[in-house]
């Protein structure tokens, strides 16, 4: 979690909850805003799937779905 992250969640638990929900409600808008289809990374989701791929991706059609057990030992 972020400084800045830390701080918002400080102050909205200084408030009541009916205003805790109307923070909320205009959080969501916020993030609506920014990325309608939810397909936009953070920087901090950036780098873990940059770091999990390692540049390298799999085609969903090389995977043998009925045997994902033989995949453990990779």
């Amino acid at each position: 979690m972020t400084a800045q992250t830390k701080k918002i969640i400080d102050m909205l638990e200084m408030l009541p909850e009916s205003e805790q929900n109307l923070a909320i409600e205009l959080i969501k808008r916020i993030i609506l805003a920014w990325d309608p289809n939810f397909t936009k990374l953070t920087p901090k989701e950036r780098k873990e799937l940059d770091e999990a791929t390692n540049g390298e991706y799999i085609d969903a059609d090389e995977i043998d779905w009925e045997h994902l057990e033989n995949y453990l030992n990779e």
